[in-house]
């Protein structure tokens, strides 16, 4: 089983190893642990699928790990993850893997407005980081923070919990996924221009159409703490997890895994 840490030649960084394997490569052996990564792009591009193995693998390397579900209800995301081969009913009987519906987070803290100001963002900021603590998470997942941000009143309310919801993560050594909606013509990678801005790192997934298919892409734009493959790949959803496969020059598939 791989190390949940990794380091190479003269790299101290210490890496939260993602467990998809294509895309450790591309990191030079995994994000930067404590960074806030954006996984950004429109419905249907796998957002979810890839950050429920990285949460699964997360679990299965003896890391505890949550997801935060802001839409969808977590008995329909366990159905998501039922299918695949190294997802183990025994990682959530052993409190390894967690799952928060945060609808729920805002009943009991009372958090009923339509719009949040500074005060509520930072009950809820308190909300995610005790829960965070007190579970000893170590991989986060927020899906999605674009439906968080319809109910924050400004772009600088926005702004503020991004910036302070990661800070603290960080320093609970806590490696964040941030999942982003967007238009499949939008020219921004968030849909308000400052999670993007601020975020650790950004992995942009998308489709593009070829020969009639419609394939799903990867490329990872930033990433803070760590040299990193700029590249565009192919993304496969299969039953063994994400694969990855380099796009070449042209379009063209390259052979192999990538």
């Amino acid at each position: 089983m791989p190390s949940k840490e990794r380091e190479t030649s003269g790299d101290r960084v210490d890496r939260c190893v993602t467990g998809v394997e294509g895309l450790d490569n591309i990191l030079n052996g995994g994000v930067p642990r404590g960074n806030t990564v954006l996984i950004t792009g429109s419905v249907g591009t796998g957002k979810t699928s890839l950050c429920l193995e990285f949460l699964v693998h997360g679990a299965l390397y003896g890391e505890n790990s949550l997801y935060i579900s802001v839409t969808e209800s977590t008995d329909k995301l366990l159905k998501n993850i039922i299918p695949y081969d190294f997802f183990e009913d025994r990682l959530m009987k052993e409190s390894r893997l967690h799952f928060f519906d945060l609808p729920v987070i805002y009943d009991r803290l009372g958090l009923d407005k339509p719009e949040f100001d500074y005060e509520e963002i930072n009950i809820l900021i308190d909300a995610v980081t005790n829960l965070v603590s007190e579970l000893k998470v170590k991989r986060l997942v927020i899906d999605s923070i674009t439906s968080v941000a319809y109910r924050l009143r400004s772009e600088e309310i926005l702004r503020e919990f991004v910036l302070k919801l990661g800070a603290r993560l960080s320093s609970l050594g806590c490696t964040t996924l941030v999942v982003s909606e967007i238009s499949p013509t939008g020219e921004r990678y968030s849909s308000y221009g400052v999670e993007e801005a601020i975020s650790d790192g950004i992995i942009v997934m998308g489709n593009l159409e070829r020969r009639g298919d419609l394939l799903r892409t990867l490329q990872v734009v930033k990433m803070r703490g760590t040299m990193h493959s700029r590249a565009k790949y192919v993304l496969d959803l299969t039953t063994t997890g994400v694969l990855l496969v380099p796009l070449l020059k042209g379009g063209s598939v390259a052979a192999g895994g990538g």
